[in-house]
């Protein structure tokens, strides 16, 4: 499932982002790059060495966790580190699919879901669209500032290249507490319904019959 979220960071937040990262130290993305996709990455990176990238990274994350529709969406175990990442003009990120493993030792993680929240306005630069390869044929992404799409990380995706201004995104992996896709849109699209249903008609039969098979099913898909 492919999701597109509204408003993960508010303006203010942006703003933080922006004035932290003006000076910040950015270094080359290949470095975090897998070994086949380091031939296809052309891109900048915010350094984890960087007095700011903490603080960053943390006003990403609380976004995240603040954000219901991504929660229930995605149902995170893990969420790795975000990056930062800047594309200059000439910049791209060529086809790929993003690695399965990440991390090492005691933070080895499995990537189920894929994201890119995007930083800055798309009037900002031109090109620089994500793109996936989805059994619907390509897809093109170029959200608003503060809005990130989500994405089952086994696709296929590429960024095409900047060729005017920057694109500045922050993008990470997550490992859900339900591993199977198909299983993961079943829980959504329940819980959804759950959520309509008490809107509109409060604590019914309906909707606790709806609420138990939410647990029930979450119960037996859940691992961790």
């Amino acid at each position: 499932m492919i999701l597109c979220i509204d408003n993960v960071l508010t303006a203010e937040e942006l703003q933080s982002i922006h004035s932290s990262l003006a000076n910040a130290e950015f270094v080359d993305g290949k470095l975090t790059a897998g070994r086949y996709a380091k031939q296809v990455k052309q891109n900048q990176q915010l350094s984890t060495k960087d007095t700011v990238a903490k603080s960053v990274k943390e006003i990403v994350t609380k976004g995240l966790y603040r954000s219901q529709l991504f929660r229930m969406a995605v149902k995170p175990k893990n969420i790795r580190s975000p990056l930062i990442s800047r594309y200059q003009e000439g910049m791209s990120y060529g086809t790929h699919v993003d690695n399965a493993l990440m991390g090492q030792g005691n933070n080895l993680m499995r990537s189920d879901i894929s994201f890119t929240l995007f930083l800055n306005s798309p009037e900002e630069y031109d090109g620089g669209e994500l793109v996936m390869e989805t059994t619907q044929g390509e897809q093109s992404f170029k959200l608003d500032a503060g809005a990130m799409v989500t994405y089952p990380s086994t696709t296929m995706h590429r960024v095409e290249p900047v060729t005017k201004g920057v694109r500045l995104v922050a993008v990470s992996w997550v490992q859900s507490l339900i591993r199977d896709p198909n299983e993961r849109e079943i829980m959504f699209d329940l819980e959804t319904t759950r959520q309509t249903l008490f809107q509109k008609y409060g604590k019914t039969q309906e909707f606790d019959l709806v609420a138990k098979t939410c647990s029930n099913l979450l119960r037996k898909w859940a691992e961790f």
